[in-house]
């Protein structure tokens, strides 16, 4: 059964191809290779045995994807990873953002709606829901105005899925709003490698203390939290990567109740900016250089996710604890650091 991963040599993209193949899928990789290295296939290579397919394509190129379509005819599930994802770079970039998280999902979804039956697992994120009114966050919580352009496109692309399940009953989707992946796989042979300087928390931790980075800038130490900094549900990516599987399961398997469905994907447990550099510094024994700088654009206070639907209805539930995705990512670190 072949499966198609677009952005399946990034971060969360490479683990799930891990999982899928695992699970004794055939999958080919869309990635053009933007924010990702070739290298990563060896990696994968080097877990499961077996080398993906790869296609370098830019997805914002429609006539390359009806292209793919026609030479793959028989891909029976598509998981899209492919989009630029840094909230500050958002705030800088939003035409950026727009054509390529909006146009490039549209061009896939006018493929897809071409077959006889498709199925659609979406990489949504926490984002869509801005400031929660409440904690923990249930999919039933409004989904506000966001607060950064790529907040803008994850909420925006659901409404397209959306949209296009409600007049085309053979597309069967699920979007998955998760949380903050982080870590790498317990092998050391793949995990997060963003290209220039990192856009996300723990990356710039583990270079920080590498020495790759003068120092860790923390966003504000005066929001309504236990300790002044940003509060977010760390999940483990390999545990991540295992939802999207679950996910793809349910509808080859016909599980669905609809044919659009949304899961929250976390560890259902806060923690604090100052908690994960704490958390670095016992698994690593070593201290962190950082320091207190002003409120970044587009943050949010606090979000941390209610997953019970994910565990009851998908059937999925986070097994890893914040330290041991810390050390794993630290593992990788040092790993490609030698």
């Amino acid at each position: 059964m072949k499966i198609l991963v677009t952005g399946g040599l990034g971060f969360i993209g490479s683990h799930t191809v891990v999982e899928l193949q695992n699970e004794g899928f055939e999958v080919i990789i869309i990635d053009d290779l933007s924010n990702a290295n070739e290298n990563v296939l060896d990696g994968i290579e080097h877990i499961t045995g077996k080398r993906p397919l790869f296609e370098k394509i830019d997805l914002r190129d429609k006539h390359k994807v009806q292209d793919f379509f026609r030479i793959y005819a028989d891909v029976e599930g598509v998981i899209h990873f492919a989009a630029s994802k840094a909230v500050g770079e958002s705030v800088n970039k939003p035409l950026l953002y727009y054509e390529n998280n909006i146009v490039t999902l549209v061009y896939l979804l006018q493929e897809l709606s071409k077959k006889e039956k498709s199925n659609f697992i979406f990489s949504s994120s926490c984002t869509v829901y801005g400031q929660a009114d409440r904690m923990p966050i249930t999919e039933e919580a409004p989904v506000k105005g966001a607060l950064s352009p790529y907040g803008n496109t994850k909420q925006i692309g659901e409404e397209v899925i959306r949209d296009t399940c409600q007049i085309q009953a053979s597309m069967n989707a699920i979007s998955l709003r998760y949380f903050n992946p982080v870590g790498a796989h317990p092998s050391a042979a793949i995990g997060e490698l963003p290209l220039g300087v990192p856009q996300n928390l723990v990356p710039f931790i583990v270079q920080t203390a590498m020495g790759q980075r003068d120092e860790l800038s923390v966003f504000g130490d005066d929001y309504d939290t236990p300790d002044g900094t940003c509060v977010r549900d760390y999940i483990h990516v390999v545990d991540l990567a295992k939802a999207h599987v679950v996910a793809l399961q349910r509808l080859l398997q016909k599980k669905n109740k609809e044919n659009y469905e949304v899961f929250n994907i976390g560890t259902g447990t806060g923690s604090s900016v100052l908690e994960v550099i704490h958390s670095f510094e016992q698994v690593s024994g070593q201290k962190l250089n950082y320091k207190i700088v002003d409120r970044r654009p587009g943050d949010v206070t606090i979000a941390y996710a209610d997953t019970t639907k994910a565990n009851e209805v998908l059937g999925w539930k986070a097994r890893s604890t914040l330290d041991e995705a810390i050390k794993s990512a630290w593992d990788w670190q040092c790993t490609i650091k030698n």
